[in-house]
């Protein structure tokens, strides 16, 4: 079943086909070297979802925040901290813009404080976030210390204005986004090289990350 009308020859359809291939095909270049193959692969994969998003008269925030995160994947495609660093820059616009969407597509404060579960949520999440922030903080170079302090942040916040939405699906988006950049520090920073673990948490990092932004983008299209 589709998750939008016609088959897999409507356009929107066809779209979200290419976007999830684009996305295992990526998945299976993961060990290979940096190049312009695997770069634009990787880039597709969310790109297609910022065309999806357009074209389907999605909010112009959500398109915004989906072209970001695939600058992000092409500067993060690369090696060295000028690409990292880069790529934590069009992500940090991306989830600028994720913010604003989710404040003013989500329910009031007041409906926000008047829920236990979402208030639950946000502790949850802010001592996750910070509980990693003190983690990295000592493991990283001094003058990556404020651009990953100032993300975490961001995508705390990004995390926390998620669950004013009533789009359970785009909540969803929203957590495992989170989780997939925590992995991603976590095998950047706190693993040592070479460590057998960081072969899985790189595929985890990228089916999570996919996952959680397709979840954002079909929760706003679909209302879900």
């Amino acid at each position: 079943m589709m998750p939008f009308p016609g088959g897999i020859e409507a356009t929107a359809n066809g779209t979200l086909f290419f976007s999830a291939m684009s996305a295992l095909v990526y998945c299976m270049m993961l060990d290979a070297l940096p190049a312009i193959r695997r770069t634009g692969v990787k880039t597709a994969a969310v790109a297609l979802l910022a065309l999806l998003a357009f074209q389907q008269g999605g909010p112009f925030l959500l398109v915004g925040a989906l072209a970001l995160s695939a600058v992000g994947d092409a500067f993060l495609s690369r090696d060295g901290d000028k690409a990292f660093l880069g790529g934590l820059c069009a992500f940090l616009a991306g989830h600028l813009l994720y913010i604003v969407l989710f404040v003013v597509s989500g329910s009031t404060i007041a409906a926000f404080l008047s829920s236990p579960l979402r208030i639950a949520g946000a502790l949850a999440m802010a001592v996750f976030a910070f509980g990693m922030l003190k983690t990295l903080w000592p493991r990283v170079d001094a003058g990556l210390r404020l651009p990953i302090a100032v993300y975490v942040l961001a995508i705390l916040a990004m995390g926390v204005t998620s669950l004013t939405l009533d789009y359970s699906w785009a909540i969803a988006g929203a957590v495992l986004f989170m989780a997939s950049d925590a992995l991603l520090a976590t095998e950047k920073f706190l693993l040592p090289a070479g460590s057998p673990r960081g072969v899985w948490m790189r595929y985890a990092v990228w089916v999570l990350y996919y996952a959680g932004q397709a979840l954002i983008t079909l929760g706003f299209l679909l209302g879900r």
